[in-house]
């Protein structure tokens, strides 16, 4: 590290003023390490010189370059899967394949017998009638179970806010009352003293 009063750099390109030039010449003659530094600087100087001037690029690269573009079978690929009514076209003949070849090559079974499916069905609907009679039964009742709690708790809550009124009445009740005898004492007393003093 330079311990020159002033930038070497500034002195090494003539940027210094007269006084401090001469101020830096006699320090590097008596500091080894700054004539050091100085040395380093010339010779950074002389390489960077040595160097050819290359052209800064005008141009960077850009996706739609041809080097970036896909291959022929990967912009089929992609045109392919892109366009809907391409693909819409491709899954209705996949689904018209898969049609025609259930149709021809299902296994035929034995069609089941008129008599037993009337019987089935006939089954099947009092089974279902019956297991609809009941889940209408528990939905009754669990609705007239929901509004019953309903409204005991609305009964007790209004029961309870009348008591609380009822009691706060009764205190006031009570509080004016006592007020009054009080006034009434005062009045009595105010009379037997006005009256006894004739």
């Amino acid at each position: 590290m330079s311990c020159s009063p002033f930038d070497l750099r500034d002195y090494f390109f003539g940027e210094l003023a007269e006084t401090e030039r001469r101020q830096m010449d006699l320090h590097l003659r008596n500091c080894s390490g700054c004539h050091e530094d100085l040395d380093r600087l010339r010779i950074t100087h002389s390489t960077m010189l040595a160097l050819r001037d290359e052209e800064v690029p005008q141009r960077i690269g850009f996706v739609s370059d041809k080097v970036f573009e896909p291959s022929p079978v990967r912009r089929w690929w992609l045109s392919f899967w892109g366009s809907s009514g391409r693909l819409g076209f491709a899954s209705a003949a996949m689904l018209s394949v898969a049609l025609a070849g259930f149709t021809f090559y299902r296994p035929a079974g034995a069609a089941p017998p008129i008599a037993a499916a009337q019987v089935d069905t006939a089954r099947i609907e009092a089974q279902v009638a019956e297991r609809v009679g009941a889940a209408v039964e528990k939905a009754v009742a669990d609705s007239e179970s929901r509004q019953a709690r309903k409204t005991a708790e609305m009964v007790a809550a209004t029961e309870r806010r009348f008591q609380e009124q009822r009691k706060a009445d009764m205190d006031s009740v009570a509080d004016e009352l006592t007020y009054l005898k009080k006034q009434h004492g005062v009045m009595v007393l105010a009379t037997n003293e006005y009256g006894g003093g004739r």
